[in-house]
């Protein structure tokens, strides 16, 4: 997993370990990190110009320190500082010291217009509420240059903690971030803002229980079902699929396409589209009554293209096994029945679905996608699987969000959703945990999105189709 930590615990570490070593080693372990990543970058560091854009916190340190180990190598480095009392003085002294010079920002355009690298070290991890005025214009001539733009531990403007832009930021080609992730740079919008992202270690000593985890193969390959020999489809579990209308039958089939690709036994599918449903795949067991006399099953997927029809949704809510709500379960579940389970519940709404349970705007929750996806597990007292550009997992308790790192822009394509539900109710019967269940499914099928893809637009089936050779990149 990589994981992020709020800017308190990332503070706390810090003055732990400084603690223990000699002052200023921290900010050179830092800088030159730094340093090392934006040599990269140029290639060629001798004869480059770098324009350093120096705040007044250790984050200007850290770009004054880490412009004069360039400059030491034959780059023309140009400080521009915004607040020249406030500058950090041993880095400022180190700077000139190697041949760095220092501009004011009412002179700074030009300097970034001929650079190739402009180093973003106006604001740290203390910043909040977007960048101030004075800054802003120099954001907007480093987007406005051919300069490649690092930031140093994440982009000035964005909320660390949240993810949010709550005004103007700096964005990044490259973000240089120490010692752990901050939540910021895997949520959206900030995440956008950042850029690639590269760690470097400078030893802090964390808590075990991060704020944010993103799962990565080896973690969702040691989840993945794996049937043992004395396996039969029972025992593999069985998935139940309420879904579909005369209206939406499509719905009904993208779901099971998806649970029978999930690692489940068996998908039993109760529901108006049952015809379209048998003549797609056959091997589903299609029952004439409700959720009530299908039989038995290990997990629920209710709602995705359900209409109006709200007595499936009440009836799986009242057994004993978890169940997934999505779609317009979603809207016909009752909140009271879903907090009363003492099964596990995972809801899986997108920022629209989430606005309206929430009683918020879609971009107050795509905004604020963290604040969100916490409020709506609290709220019902369930898992939540909050779908979009970052899809984040959160259970109710309050512990480590999880924050999907796979998926592609051509996944926002009707019916891909149906294909998530199915894949993870399936997930659910087959054993994992809510949040496991949910974290594997979007892992997946993010991946499943690419393959399907591969650079083109791509439909539900095809996001279905391919996750079986996700499935198998995962575990091999």
């Amino acid at each position: 997993m990589r994981s992020a930590y709020r800017v308190e615990t990332v503070r706390t570490a810090e003055r732990e370990l400084m603690a223990r070593l000699p002052e200023g080693a921290l900010m050179q372990r830092a800088a030159a990190g730094l340093a090392a990543a934006c040599a990269d970058l140029l290639g060629r560091v001798y004869g480059s110009r770098v324009v350093l854009l120096v705040g007044s916190g250790d984050n200007g340190g850290d770009a004054l320190y880490a412009g004069a180990r360039l400059a030491k190598r034959g780059a023309g480095v140009t400080a521009v500082l915004l607040h020249p009392d406030r500058t950090h003085p041993g880095g400022l002294a180190a700077l000139r010291r190697a041949g760095g010079t220092v501009s004011a920002p009412d002179g700074a355009e030009r300097a970034i217009q001929r650079a190739g690298l402009v180093v973003d070290g106006i604001v740290g991890i203390g910043g909040r509420g977007g960048l101030r005025p004075d800054a802003v214009p120099l954001a907007e001539s480093a987007a406005a240059s051919r300069a490649a733009v690092v930031a140093v531990d994440l982009p000035s403007g964005i909320e660390p903690d949240t993810g949010e832009v709550r005004g103007a930021a700096v964005r990044a080609d490259l973000t240089v971030t120490f010692g752990t992730h901050k939540p910021g740079l895997f949520i959206d919008p900030a995440r956008e803002y950042a850029g690639s992202v590269r760690l470097v270690d400078i030893g802090l000593t964390l808590p075990g229980a991060p704020d944010l985890e993103a799962p990565q193969h080896a973690d969702v390959a040691a989840l993945l079902p794996r049937p043992a020999a004395e396996s039969d489809k029972y025992r593999r579990g069985v998935v139940g699929i309420a879904a579909g209308s005369a209206r939406y039958p499509g719905a009904a089939v993208l779901a099971v396409s998806g649970a029978l690709r999930g690692g489940a036994g068996a998908v039993r599918y109760v529901g108006p589209a049952g015809d379209a449903v048998i003549a797609r795949f056959p091997e589903t067991l299609v029952s004439e009554g409700g959720p009530k006399q299908a039989g038995r099953v290990q997990a629920w997927v209710v709602g995705p293209g359900a209409g109006d029809d709200a007595e499936p949704v009440a009836e799986v809510l009242a057994t004993d096994v978890p169940v997934l709500l999505d779609a317009d379960g979603l809207r016909l579940a009752d909140r009271d029945a879903v907090r009363a389970r003492t099964a596990p519940t995972l809801l899986t709404p997108h920022a629209g679905e989430a606005a309206a349970l929430l009683g918020a705007s879609r971009e107050e929750v795509e905004g604020a996608r963290l604040t969100a996806v916490r409020d709506l597990a609290r709220r019902y007292d369930a898992t939540v699987l909050l779908k979009g550009s970052t899809t984040l997992v959160a259970d109710p308790g309050g512990g480590t969000v999880r924050v999907n790192p796979t998926g592609t822009p051509w996944l926002a394509t009707a019916g891909s959703g149906d294909v998530l539900s199915g894949l993870a109710g399936s997930l659910l019967a087959s054993g994992l945990t809510a949040m496991d269940a949910a974290s594997v499914a979007a892992y997946v099928h993010g991946l499943a999105g690419r393959y399907a893809a591969d650079g083109a637009p791509a439909g539900a089936h095809d996001v279905a189709e391919a996750i079986p050779a996700a499935w198998r990149d995962i575990r091999d």
